[in-house]
């Protein structure tokens, strides 16, 4: 049995055994299930900015205003901008923004900044050329604002270039994300334009170990609520969000009012993408759904993440990601080498002061106290490779070869050619409405 991979750029071809000892042994493909694409998503598009789901059309809410700054995602997230961008920035000179006063930032959190090629990639060659866009650097505290605390405790710092805008906008697209529960909204503003100080404290272990942050979980999971008292604290004034189908293709439309237009695309994507499946599986193959996503290792742990709601505990993950950037940032690299063990990992951090990272690398410990996970990562470095804390192989006949001699007697195996675009879960786990 062939299996087409998303991996890179190009993919990978996984040959899978038709006969897989044990003796009865079933490969199970889960792909992610998509919504239609809209015929015209530009129309879409524009009915959204004009007929919103809550709040004023966002050229009534622009009148007025003197600046605008828009919040959009960085290179590791294939966010349409290119046909999202140009309605928006329309819009705001319409209603009397000039140009020069509308500035598009790019959402970085604490990875690295977009080069001049990526800001092209971003934002569309057009618009890159014609208005501000620039990066936010989450270590430069003097270009954030103290905008207080939360009621959890948060420091909140957000970009003074968005804070001190006359109209605050964020721009993103709506999946499965393996803290806050889905991406979009709120996020595009923290952790996107949050100083390093806030970024840790909403990736510190209070947050990471309740089981509530997770892929998909939106009720009583205490970082979505973070990250909403964060955006009421930055005024959020509006939001546009997209959910995509393969190729970048847009299948819905979500704008206006943060809160509710945000809430409404994630019920969307929930009920069009979630696949409902009987039971548990023994194991499971899984990607980090391709490039750009699979371009570092830190960035590859969310194909582990959404493989772990799947198997049964004990089970194996084995895990196939290029890896062509390696590991990921210096802070996430030398965590990675220094850690002997996910239980020696988890106690350490557990009490200290959060580093810059290492919530990945906590996830990913988290997972390994449940099941077993191997890794085909061919672009890790073997310095690294060397450090997981599980086989790593740099061939996927070999990796494949290994998982397939740990598995018990008529083993049912998932495989998810693009394992973080796989939302699925057992019947026996319904999921609530969303809450405004």
């Amino acid at each position: 049995m062939n299996v087409d991979l998303a991996f890179g750029r190009h993919g990978l071809r996984l040959e899978l055994p038709e006969d897989p000892a044990p003796a009865g042994a079933r490969w199970n493909l889960l792909e992610p299930r998509w919504a239609t694409p809209l015929d015209d998503p530009r129309a879409a598009i524009e009915r959204a900015l004009d007929q919103p789901l809550a709040g004023p059309s966002l050229e009534e809410l622009a009148r007025g205003r003197s600046s605008a700054a828009i919040s959009v995602c960085d290179i590791t997230r294939p966010a349409p901008n290119q046909l999202t961008l140009p309605p928006l920035v329309e819009r705001l000179q319409r209603a009397g923004i000039a140009r020069e006063n509308i500035t598009i930032l790019i959402a970085t959190g604490l990875h690295r900044p977009a080069t001049p090629e990526e800001i092209a990639a971003i934002v569309g060659p057009e618009i890159a050329s014609q208005y501000r866009v620039e990066n936010h650097f989450a270590r430069r505290q003097d270009d954030h604002r103290r905008l207080g605390t939360t009621s959890r405790g948060t420091p909140v710092w957000i970009d003074r270039r968005f804070t001190d805008a006359g109209l605050r906008i964020t721009l993103g697209f709506i999946e499965q994300h393996l803290m806050a529960g889905f991406s979009g909204g709120r996020k595009l503003i923290a952790p996107g334009l949050a100083y390093q100080e806030t970024i840790r404290a909403l990736h510190s272990p209070r947050f990471m170990r309740d089981s509530n942050a997770v892929e998909g979980s939106i009720e009583h999971n205490p970082l979505h609520a973070e990250l909403l008292e964060i955006a009421t604290l930055a005024q959020h004034d509006f939001a546009l969000d997209v959910a995509l189908a393969p190729g970048r293709r847009i299948c819905g439309v979500f704008a206006g009012a943060p809160r509710a237009s945000h809430a409404a695309g994630i019920e969307f994507v929930r009920d069009r993408t979630t696949a409902w499946i009987p039971g548990l599986f023994d194991a499971a193959i899984t990607s980090a759904a391709g490039y750009p996503l699979d371009l570092t290792f830190y960035q590859s742990v969310k194909g582990v993440t959404a493989a772990a709601h799947i198997v049964k505990p004990g089970g194996a993950i084995l895990l196939v990601s290029e890896c062509a950037e390696g590991a990921g940032a210096a802070e996430f690299s030398r965590l990675l080498l220094e850690s002997p063990s996910p239980s020696a990992f988890l106690e350490k951090i557990e009490h200290a002061s959060v580093e810059v990272d290492q919530w990945q690398l906590e996830k990913l410990a988290l997972v390994f106290l449940s099941h077993r996970v191997l890794f085909c990562v061919p672009g890790l470095p073997a310095e690294f490779r060397a450090k997981l804390w599980g086989p790593a192989f740099s061939s996927a006949a070999g990796s494949v070869a290994a998982l397939v001699s740990m598995l018990p007697a008529a083993a049912q195996v998932a495989v998810l050619p693009e394992g973080p675009y796989v939302f699925a879960r057992p019947t026996a786990c319904p999921v609530e409405p969303v809450a405004v």
